[in-house]
């Protein structure tokens, strides 16, 4: 063994046990979530007091869930995995029988029994469908969810083998899914030459599209910003556009990084979350490293009316965006007003926030630091 060929094994060596550690985690993960499902499938059919909840039973699953400090158990999340449940039933063969209690509450029957027999008889009639061991072993829990949220077998089916075939990540599967790959497949002459196009400008998984998942974060109980690198340009930039807010004495608190929403089953992430005291109202910060596009205040202004929608507490005014872009030799500063009479509003909002030009020039002159430092220049 020479000098290259050393770090050639231990390069492969930390590959192997990175993709081994992402490939745990997200068996893990995908089984607790299937086993959640299958839970609350059995609790409805045979659950002593299933009558006392009945269309209230998800609801108040949730609540007691998340009190208890169990992540990810949100209404939407707890029926996301009843239908990880409900279409993948031989994954029943894959379960690690530790993960399995045995028995189910207070019932007389065993819920490994229960899981396996039902789950064997129901995957037998799925004539399209792939072992369970082979969807655990190649596709992600978020993979999965978007799946199961298919309710055609057949087209279910279709995407499965090809996402395997292809090695799709999680964004590419949901492209295909957009652009009606199934039904362009049903109408192609060529099917086979419309896969090799679809797969040849496809958008690989990696074992760090596992490892940076919101679902991982939250089941091994981290934050992102504990996760994601911090070194790089737009964590940078947010750690000192948070500093400058701050010490402006506007009336500024400091509320959250990296905000987590769940909408419509999905996760976003806001950048910056203040309150101020003086305008009583959210200020949420979104920070883009590149030029600006109308697409940034658009996803800005779903988070402004999410705020408005579920967390304007009594006495508050509507909340507002600040979006921070930057062009090529300039920054683009937008206030975000959604669902506000900006006649009514802006001119109170601009005697109390930062102008625009003073926001402008600190990006500036922030950016030009932090790329200095980079590039190893002086600034």
């Amino acid at each position: 063994m020479n000098f290259n060929a050393l770090v050639q094994a231990i390069a492969d060596i930390h590959q192997r046990a990175y993709t081994g550690a992402a490939k745990a985690i997200n068996t893990a993960l995908t089984m607790r979530n299937w086993l959640i499902g299958a839970h609350i499938h059995e609790y409805e059919l045979q659950g002593q007091d299933r009558a006392a909840y009945g269309d209230r039973l998800i609801g108040k699953l949730s609540k007691s869930l998340l009190a208890l400090g169990v992540p990810a158990c949100e209404r939407i999340r707890l029926y996301s995995y009843l239908n990880l449940y409900r279409a993948y039933p031989q994954m029943s063969e894959a379960v690690s029988p530790e993960l399995l209690p045995t028995e189910f509450g207070h019932g007389q029957f065993s819920i490994v029994r229960s899981l396996t027999e039902q789950s064997s008889a129901r995957a037998s009639d799925e004539t399209n469908a792939l072992s369970g061991k082979l969807l655990l072993s190649r596709l992600s829990f978020t993979h999965l969810e978007l799946l199961s949220a298919i309710e055609d077998p057949l087209k279910r089916a279709f995407y499965e083998l090809e996402c395997i075939k292809g090695n799709w990540s999680v964004r590419e599967l949901k492209r295909q899914i957009g652009s009606l790959y199934f039904e362009r497949s049903g109408l192609s002459r060529d099917p086979a030459q419309l896969s090799a196009l679809a797969n040849s400008a496809s958008i690989q998984a990696d074992p760090a599209h596992i490892v940076r998942d919101p679902y991982v974060f939250e089941f091994l109980g981290f934050r992102p910003s504990e996760v994601l690198p911090e070194a790089d340009l737009e964590a940078a930039l947010l750690e000192k556009i948070q500093i400058f807010l701050l010490e402006l004495g506007h009336g500024f608190c400091f509320e959250a990084r990296q905000k987590r929403l769940i909408i419509g089953g999905e996760y976003f992430f806001i950048d910056l979350v203040f309150y101020h005291r003086i305008l009583k109202c959210h200020v949420l910060v979104e920070l883009k490293v590149g030029a600006f596009t109308h697409e940034q205040i658009g996803q800005l202004n779903t988070y402004v009316t999410y705020y408005r929608t579920h967390e304007m507490a009594e006495g508050d005014q509507p909340p507002i965006g600040i979006l921070f872009c930057a062009g090529k030799n300039q920054a683009l500063v937008e206030y975000a007003l959604a669902g506000m009479d900006n006649r009514l509003f802006v001119s109170k909002y601009q005697l109390e926030l930062p102008k625009t030009e003073t926001l402008q020039r600190y990006l500036d002159e922030q950016r030009q630091a932090l790329e200095g430092e980079r590039s190893g220049t002086p600034e």
